[in-house]
């Protein structure tokens, strides 16, 4: 199993236990303040508000389109009984299914993620190309109850519960999903958690998101695997 801590340079902090880290994260040009707090929101289970200050200077971070700094970072509730944990909810890997396949490629022709086209396609060659499932077929069960399906809109009869359903998928290549996701409410800008400075910062293509396709990707399940990704990257186990 990868070892995703490896390289970090911003580290998460209890300010009570300030050698032991939370977690963290390779800091990349996407990372702005608002999306680091945001990310923490997922990551940290809270008892109570909490401030997080960067310890060099002990200023409590505020959101912002200001880049992150690198360094430590000291999380600190603002009251004296409140306490910080991390999530352990588990991420995801994902799987594929060759219908799903199909329908993907026929709606993206390319990577959703570097724009490369594939020149290929009218022979029916996807070398380097992977369709791939944003909630993962892997963790179905999971699909089924927390009651996703309902996102999906174009699913084959009563039977079928969505998962394969291209709304569910984005053609991609080079790279794992969990390495890379995206916030809708950031304008789909992709956030790289490895050291992968051509892709950080893009934009998600809109092909795979016209609102008025009904083939289009659901954006609740690209809100689900933005968690997963915080999930799989910043816990200190990692």
């Amino acid at each position: 199993m990868a070892n995703r801590s490896i390289g970090r340079n911003v580290d998460l902090y209890d300010a009570s236990k300030p050698d032991d880290a939370l977690g963290g994260l390779i800091l990349r040009p996407s990372i702005t303040k608002n999306n680091f707090l945001f990310m923490l929101e997922i990551l940290i289970i809270a008892s109570h508000p909490y401030g997080v200050s960067l310890r060099d200077t002990g200023v409590n971070l505020t959101a912002s389109d200001e880049p992150l700094e690198p360094g430590h970072y000291d999380i600190r509730p603002n009251s004296p009984e409140g306490t910080i944990s991390v999530a352990d909810e588990l991420c995801t890997v994902s799987g594929r299914d060759e219908g799903f396949r199909s329908l993907v490629r026929a709606r993206d022709g390319k990577c959703m993620i570097t724009g490369r086209r594939n020149v290929e396609a009218d022979r029916g060659l996807w070398r380097g190309f992977q369709a791939a499932h944003i909630f993962p077929l892997s963790s179905e069960q999971l699909f089924i109850d927390s009651g996703s399906g309902r996102l999906i809109t174009n699913r084959a009869g009563e039977r079928d519960n969505g998962i394969n359903s291209c709304q569910n998928g984005l053609l991609i290549c080079l790279m794992a999903l969990t390495s890379l996701s995206t916030r809708t409410d950031d304008h789909y800008k992709i956030t790289c958690f490895g050291r992968d400075d051509w892709l950080d910062g893009r934009i998600l293509d809109p092909i795979f998101r016209d609102p008025n396709k009904r083939e289009s990707v659901r954006d609740e399940l690209l809100r689900w695997h933005f968690r997963q990704a915080v999930l799989a990257n910043m816990k200190i186990t990692a």
